[in-house]
């Protein structure tokens, strides 16, 4: 395969920047190159600027019927190239090509449900107490939003932000994280070949510590979208804060499945080991804490056992690969901690096996610990890797109080056969994403996705209420007497 280079698209341009390089290496296989990121300075952030905020009359004044055009345009080639972008982004960031297929799949539909509302009514009419008056709501555009998107979905996830961003209006400057960017600039290129106009969308290459400040402190922009770590998430927060920026951070999460006495285990287990290792745990929706009634702990845990030795650890690649590799030796390095505070201060109770064949990359086998209590490290810290916890509850009251004993929440499961317990469970659950019998990750793109207390800015993604942040509501009123 050949190596790949980064680039900007800047207001219909394509610009090599020249603010440092970066090699890319395959996390299946660290002996190969996949490609080289070109880096960008402040100037390339200003000039992105400068063309979205250009492009933003003609675009804004597209019916949103003739922007759906576009979109419906961008998501045929982005399906026509399915294949060469799954495998790319499996190169790039490790995780498994069956995974990335349905991740890439994820955002052909995703740019076709936003094509859709192009032509959905976007306001309401209000009775005015005054006689020949009209008064009406109609949602306007933001202006120029800045898209900050993270490397572990580097394909879902750009688009679910951009392709709401779009059809309602706006232009967009879009900085992905580092280890996700050669598959951004594929998909630039893709986007490109579709017709989008010059402007509308604009991407950037760089380091968050050199032009994330500038995208966020700097330039001229009216709302920013970012995913990634809470203490990240906090900072776009308060510097957006400060300029009356609207702003929206999905964050960090530590996800529970409760599982109780009368749950079918044939079921749960299957998904709760889905939750946890799928993308090698690096989900902010990743189960983390496997909650278990005492009724049923130990043969619980037996059986997690049996399963877990079963998992495929393989190369990306490899289409049999349960989960690959974690995505970066940065993030290799990060995990490890975790899994050797595990191995000196747990009980590892199910642990996969290692890698069929000898392999330089940055494998972790998939390990559940257990005894510790509910304030330790490995129970409340996100680890954002194969790493899950084991805790044991006397009933369903204290199962609930340590699903919700933590900062986070974004996602929570239970599974159980008890249909008022279950209820219970979709009111009490701290979590802005709560599934019953069903794993904690997996959030359909037609509904809305985000979560509570430090998981959130408490806005949502995807679904209609991504259209509620793209836009703001204008309230209009004429006396026709």
């Amino acid at each position: 395969m050949g190596l790949n280079s980064s680039k900007n698209w800047i207001g219909g341009e394509w610009i090599a920047p020249n603010a440092g390089e970066l090699v890319i290496k395959n996390p299946s296989d660290s002996t190969e190159e996949v490609g080289v990121l070109h880096l960008s300075d402040a100037s390339q952030v200003v000039q992105a600027a400068q063309a979205a905020r250009s492009a933003l009359p003609a675009w804004s004044r597209l019916t949103g019927a003739g922007r759906a055009d576009y979109l419906y345009k961008m998501a045929n080639a982005l399906e026509a190239n399915l294949t060469e972008i799954a495998t790319l982004a499996s190169r790039e960031m490790g995780k498994p090509i069956g995974e990335m297929r349905g991740e890439t799949m994820r955002g052909v539909n995703l740019l076709r449900y936003y094509a859709a509302e192009g032509v959905r009514a976007n306001g309401v009419v209000i009775p005015s107490s005054e006689t020949n008056v009209l008064q009406y709501t109609k949602k306007v555009p933001l202006g120029v939003v800045g898209v900050i998107t993270p490397w572990n979905f580097p394909v879902a996830i750009p688009i679910w932000k951009i392709a709401p961003a779009l059809i309602c209006g706006n232009t967009v400057i879009w900085k992905p994280a580092e280890f996700a960017s050669l598959t951004a600039t594929r998909l630039a290129e893709i986007f490109a070949s579709a017709g989008l106009p010059a402007g509308a969308l604009n991407l950037v290459i760089g380091k968050g510590s050199t032009i994330g400040d500038v995208l966020l402190e700097q330039v001229n922009l009216n709302a920013v979208s970012f995913t990634g770590s809470t203490n990240t998430g906090m900072r776009v927060a308060q510097a957006c804060a400060s300029r009356n920026i609207k702003y929206q951070t999905e964050m960090g999460g530590k996800n529970a499945a409760i599982v109780l006495s009368d749950a079918d285990l044939d079921k749960a287990i299957p998904m709760i080991l889905s939750g946890a290792f799928r993308s090698a745990g690096q989900k902010c929706t990743a189960t983390s804490r496997i909650i278990v009634e005492s009724a049923i702990y130990h043969p619980f845990v037996e059986a997690l056992n049996r399963a877990v030795a079963g998992i495929k650890l393989a190369p990306a690649l490899d289409p049999g690969a349960y989960l690959g590799p974690v995505a970066s030796a940065s993030q290799f390095k990060s995990v490890m901690s975790y899994v050797n505070m595990a191995r000196e201060q747990a009980d590892i109770v199910a642990e996969g096996p290692a890698l069929a064949e000898a392999k330089e990359g940055n494998y972790i086998r998939p390990i559940v610990a257990a005894g510790v209590d509910a304030d330790h490290p490995l129970v409340q810290e996100e680890i954002f890797g194969p790493v899950a916890t084991v805790l044991e509850a006397r009933n369903f009251e204290d199962a609930i109080a340590l699903c919700n004993r933590t900062e986070f929440g974004l996602s929570a499961s239970l599974f159980t056969r008890n249909l008022a317990h279950a209820h219970r469970f979709l009111d009490e659950a701290e979590a802005g994403m709560v599934r019953v019998n069903q794993e904690s990750a997996g959030v359909e793109y037609q509904s809305p996705f985000g979560g509570m207390k430090m998981s959130s800015s408490h806005s949502r993604e995807q679904g209609q209420a991504a259209l509620d942040f793209y836009t703001e509501t204008k309230t209009c009123a004429i006396s026709y007497a």
